[in-house]
């Protein structure tokens, strides 16, 4: 795993991923992403939510490219232990809330909006399909803000409500809710 952008591009980190239950985003998946997002946001203006945040992949790289607040959701505890140690050696703590919660609770219980929310759930997780309504269900999109699931071809939201685009990187698929 490698950060590719802003401040910390080129550091690279290696989970211990053996027993993991995650999936890190490919390189060429998330530049892809992150050259659509450059040219909608203004990172250092952001609040962001990582659910299903794995390695922290995705919020190291919002933090890289100036965004000062994050919040940072997994269950596992393997994750979320990485992922602090990480966030001190970069020296990032006051950037990055951590949370070790189950993602479908936490939605529940948020009490904040966001601009910018993305979710990486395992692809055979059976409540997969219902994220995007969750999501909106719970109103924790802000106005003009973009909901990104990641997934892969055996998803299709394309008939959701709030479906705006997607984008694919080879069978990475990134459905853009807006």
């Amino acid at each position: 795993m490698r950060i590719i952008g802003g401040e910390f591009k080129g550091r690279k980190f290696f989970p211990p991923a053996k027993n993991w239950p995650t999936r890190p985003t490919t390189d060429f998946a998330k530049e892809g992403l992150f050259n659509v997002i450059n040219n909608s946001f203004y990172f250092d203006e952001i609040k962001v939510l990582d659910l299903f945040g794995g390695t922290g992949n995705h919020s190291y790289e919002f933090i890289s490219r100036g965004c000062e607040d994050v919040t940072y959701v997994d269950k596992f505890g393997g994750c979320v232990s990485f992922v602090k140690k990480t966030a001190e050696t970069l020296k990032i703590e006051d950037k990055i809330n951590i949370v070790r919660a189950d993602v479908f609770k936490f939605m529940e219980r948020a009490t904040e909006q966001y601009d910018y929310i993305f979710a990486g759930p395992p692809y055979p997780l059976p409540t997969l399909p219902t994220i995007p309504d969750k999501i909106f269900e719970h109103d924790l999109l802000k106005k003009d803000g973009w909901f990104v699931m990641e997934h892969n071809p055996n998803h299709d939201f394309k008939e959701h409500p709030r479906f705006d685009n997607m984008r694919t990187y080879g069978k990475t698929y990134f459905s853009i809710f807006k």
